[in-house]
C-alpha cells in the first residue's frame, strides 16, 4: 500500500537536494570548524555561505544570524535570553494563548521564576488583537511574542502590526515563525520583530537544526556556556552537515516558494471545500482566508479526532489532531479551546497539511476515504445515538 503523508506541518521529508549537500560533511570533509587548519577553515566557510542563504530568506544580515539545535532552543533563547538580561529593569511578558508549547512552557518557567506573563486571548479564528497587545503593555514589559502563523489551524496573525506597537513602545518583539519560513514571504524588516525563530525540518531540511534571528543591537543572556562558537552567542561545535543541510534548504524555498504557494493554495482549498461538502456537521478551524497555504484543520461533530487518524492510518493516509508536540496528551488543544471551541469540538479536531509531493490524486484519495471513516465511526458512537 502506497501511503500518503498528510503530516507536513509535524514535519517535511529531506529534500533530496538537501540529503546530497549534506552527505561529503559526514565523511571527506568532517573537520571542526573551530581549526585554523584547511579541514576547519573548509568548514567554517560553508557554515558563512549557508548563513548567507538563510538571510537572503528572510531578509536578515549574516551577523544576525545564531544557529541553533531547532526551533524549539530558537523560541527559548530568544524568550529567556531577553528576560534574563533585563530583568533588572524590566520583568513582564506578553505572549498570546495559542502559542506552541515551546514559547509557553517557556513563558511559564519564566513565572515560577518571578516574571509576569501576560496571555492574551484569540479570536474564533484564532486572530490575536493588536489592541490587546497595546492594552497589556506595562512600564516592565520587555518583550511581546506571538507566533507568525499557528502550528495547528493555519491562522497569521497580524505580525506587521503588533511589531508598530512594539516598536513604539521600545519593546523587543520575537516571533516563532517555525510554520511560516521557507513557506511564505518573510521579511524580518517588514514584520518588524526583534527576534524570530526558525526550524530546517519544516522546510525540506534535516531534523536537529534550526535558527534564531537576532536583530543588531538586541540584548540578550546565552545560556549555552563554553566556547566561542557562533560569536559566543552559543556555544559548542557546529552541526555542520546539518546547517549546510538548512542553508540548502532555504536556497531551494527561496527559488520556488511563490510558485509552490499557488499550487498549495488550490490544493487546500479543494480539500477543506470537498470535506465541508461530503461530511454533515464539519467545521472549519482557523482564518477561512488568512491562512497558511498547507493548512486543514476541522472539527466533526460526534467523531473523536485519535479515532479518525487511527483508521484513516489503516488506509494508509498519515495525518494528525494537532501539534505533534502534544500528540501524547489526551488533554485537547489548547488552541482549540482558546479559539472556543467546546472540549467535545476540540477532541474531534483533524489536522491535514500538504506539501511538496502532495498530489490531485492523494486530495481526491483523502476526499474518498475520510467520509467513509467518519460514517464509520459514527455508527459505532454513542455521541451520536444521544442526539437522537
Amino acid at each position: 500500500m502506497k501511503r500518503i503523508y498528510l503530516d507536513y506541518a509535524a514535519t517535511t521529508p529531506t529534500h533530496p537536494e538537501v540529503v546530497k549537500a549534506m552527505l561529503p560533511y559526514f565523511t571527506d570533509d568532517f573537520g571542526n570548524p573551530s581549526s585554523i587548519y584547511s579541514y576547519g577553515q573548509e568548514a567554517k566557510s560553508v557554515i558563512d555561505e549557508a548563513r548567507i542563504q538563510v538571510t537572503k530568506l528572510i531578509g536578515a544580515r549574516d551577523k544576525e544570524i545564531v544557529f541553533t539545535s531547532g526551533g524549539t532552543e530558537a523560541d527559548n533563547f530568544a524568550i529567556k535570553g531577553i528576560a534574563f538580561a533585563n530583568e533588572n529593569k524590566r520583568d513582564h511578558v506578553i505572549t498570546s494563548s495559542i502559542e506552541h508549547h515551546a514559547v509557553i512552557e517557556a513563558c511559564k518557567f519564566l513565572e515560577k521564576r518571578g516574571f509576569s506573563v501576560t496571555y492574551l486571548p484569540v479570536d474564533e479564528n484564532g486572530l490575536v488583537d493588536p489592541g490587546d497587545v497595546k492594552k497589556a503593555i506595562t512600564n516592565k514589559t520587555i518583550l511581546i511574542s506571538v507566533m507568525h502563523a499557528n502550528n495547528e489551524v493555519g491562522t497569521i496573525e497580524p505580525i506587521v502590526e503588533i511589531g508598530k506597537i512594539a516598536k513604539e513602545a521600545g519593546i523587543y518583539f520575537h516571533t516563532d515563525a517555525v510554520q511560516t519560513v521557507g513557506h511564505i514571504p518573510v521579511d524580518v524588516n517588514e514584520l518588524g520583530v526583534d527576534l524570530l525563530s526558525m526550524s530546517a525540518h519544516k522546510l525540506y531540511g534535516p531534523k536537529g537544526i534550526g535558527a534564531l534571528y537576532i536583530r543588531k543591537g538586541a540584548k540578550l543572556a546565552s545560556f549555552i556556556h563554553g566556547g566561542e562558537q557562533e560569536r559566543r552567542w552559543r556555544a559548542g561545535t557546529e552541526n555542520v552537515p546539518g546547517i549546510v543541510g538548512l542553508g540548502r534548504a532555504a536556497k531551494l524555498a527561496r527559488q520556488e516558494m511563490i510558485e509552490e504557494m499557488e499550487r498549495l493554495t488550490s490544493l487546500r482549498d479543494k480539500l477543506i471545500k470537498g470535506i465541508l461538502e461530503r461530511i454533515d456537521h464539519a467545521h472549519l478551524n482557523g482564518h477561512p482566508s488568512r491562512r497558511l497555504p498547507n493548512n486543514v484543520n476541522v472539527s466533526v461533530d460526534f467523531v473523536e479526532g485519535e479515532s479518525m487518524t487511527l483508521n484513516l492510518d489503516l488506509e494508509g493516509i498519515c495525518a494528525s489532531t494537532g501539534s505533534a508536540c502534544s500528540s501524547s496528551s489526551l488533554e485537547p488543544s489548547h488552541v482549540l479551546l482558546a479559539m472556543g471551541l467546546s472540549h467535545e469540538q476540540a477532541h474531534g479536531s483533524l489536522r491535514l497539511t500538504i506539501g511538496k509531493w502532495t498530489t490531485v490524486e492523494e486530495i481526491e484519495k483523502i476526499l474518498d476515504v475520510l467520509p467513509r471513516v467518519v460514517s464509520k465511526l459514527r455508527a459505532m458512537s454513542p455521541l451520536v445515538k444521544s442526539t437522537r
